[in-house]
């Protein structure tokens, strides 16, 4: 583990919980095919949470969605659409039950807003699990304008605190899986290896003790993750809550063994500039022969997971629940790290088209370093799949079947961190991009 002497001003509120012990990893389990659970999916018709809600069904989970489609309504909102055609939840459901013969319920409600039907909802279904995906997960969008701020701040911790308080009212004792984000912990160089949700401390006088990792939120969407960690630590601690929180890398692919059972049980393909992550966006465009939109040198380093380790880390995740006054579980949700840039090369020596580099539109370092510890994953059988296994190719026949459902225009950046960047990226359209005519 790494060693940091900090400052007593350095984030004091981390500092005064007094944490219980960590949960031994012999304790866990590595199975997945303990008994079934009956699960609530909060924002299960999203990227992550559709084929998660089906992966669980197959495995013989009760599972029942709860999402208020908002971000189907933020589509309308961007003039965007997803590039595969996505059913509707009613219809999505009724395919999965004529395709498998098992059921997965529908609910309309909105977290952060529905806090009785809320309640209600968690007294009749008696979930052993509440897996929160429930959440606006683009850091563009939270970035986008004050109304983007204003919601995604709104929207994610009102719906976490309504969760949390939701689970003691309600008398349910169930465990709480969050998909967070590898950004609380910042994309600097952290000068050593990224330990799984806490690390041990040299406090002035040379008090050791092991905390919460400081928080180093890079948009408005990395810090309504960095505020829910730390209103997990508070439930945790006042109302002995059970929570496993997942920092989540950068997911890729879209499709899984589920998903692609019958056409309409396909997951959702985001390409824009706000909402399509960095590899999907660049396996699209290289498809098309539009060139690979590198923002600034390239150099920042990412952590990636395949959309099918999503599935299974929130399984293993799901059967290990921490037990009663056991603190807040972490894991690092990654697979691998890699540089934006080489990510670029991968995938033009792979298509023939070129990446040209372009004004980034965020406020971050040009390069980093970045080193992060997924020790428990792995320990309890998680084999995760790489960038060089050749799943592009799934990735790529999505693309090239439904590219005529691309709008070109949504591939630039459209959301810009500050008036410096948004002054750089200033006039960029899509045909002098292609013309090759912007330059970082």
């Amino acid at each position: 583990m790494l060693r940091l002497t900090i400052l007593m001003t350095l984030l004091p509120s981390l500092l005064s919980f007094t944490l219980p012990p960590a949960t031994p990893l012999k304790h866990f389990s590595t199975s997945t095919s303990l008994s079934a659970k009956k699960v609530l999916v909060l924002g299960g018709d999203g990227f992550c949470g559709w084929p998660t809600s089906l992966y669980l069904s197959d495995k013989g989970h009760k599972i029942t969605i709860v999402d208020n489609l908002s971000r189907r309504n933020i589509d309308n909102e961007l003039g965007a659409q997803s590039l595969t055609p996505i059913a509707s939840p009613q219809e999505r459901v009724k395919a999965w039950k004529e395709v498998t013969g098992k059921d997965i319920g529908f609910v309309n409600l909105d977290v952060a807003k529905d806090y009785d039907k809320l309640v209600q909802l968690i007294q009749e279904k008696q979930p052993d699990t509440i897996i929160h995906f429930a959440e606006q997960r683009a850091a563009p969008y939270s970035m986008k304008s004050s109304a983007g701020k204003k919601y995604t701040v709104e929207n994610n911790l009102g719906g976490t605190n309504n969760l949390c308080c939701a689970i003691e009212d309600s008398g349910v004792d169930a465990h709480i899986v969050h998909l967070g984000t590898m950004g609380v912990y910042g994309y600097g160089t952290s000068g050593g290896e990224i330990p799984e949700g806490y690390i041990d401390v040299t406090l002035p006088g040379g008090r050791e003790s092991n905390i919460l990792h400081p928080a180093y939120p890079g948009s408005v969407y990395h810090a309504t993750k960095c505020l829910d960690a730390i209103m997990f630590q508070f439930y945790n601690k006042n109302d002995q809550l059970r929570v496993t929180d997942l920092h989540q890398g950068i997911v890729w692919g879209t499709n899984t063994e589920q998903t692609i059972k019958d056409p309409r049980l396909v997951n959702r393909f985001d390409y824009d500039g706000d909402y399509g992550t960095v590899l999907n966006r660049f396996l699209m465009q290289g498809a098309l022969g539009v060139p690979l939109t590198v923002y600034g040198t390239g150099g920042q380093t990412r952590a990636f997971i395949h959309i099918t380790d999503t599935c299974k880390c929130l399984e293993i995740a799901m059967n290990n629940p921490p037990k009663k006054g056991e603190r807040v579980e972490i894991f690092n949700q990654v697979a691998e790290t890699r540089r934006v840039r080489d990510v670029a090369s991968m995938v033009a020596a792979r298509t023939g088209v070129e990446m040209k580099m372009i004004p980034n539109p965020r406020q971050e370092a040009a390069e980093n370093e970045l080193d992060v510890a997924n020790d428990k994953f792995c320990n309890l059988g998680l084999d995760p799949k790489t960038l060089d296994e050749g799943l592009f190719d799934e990735v790529t026949e999505v693309v090239e079947k439904f590219k005529d459902r691309c709008d070109e225009k949504l591939i630039l950046p459209s959301s810009f961190w500050n008036k410096k960047t948004a002054k750089a990226c200033d006039g960029m359209d899509i045909d002098k991009f292609k013309a090759g005519k912007l330059k970082a």
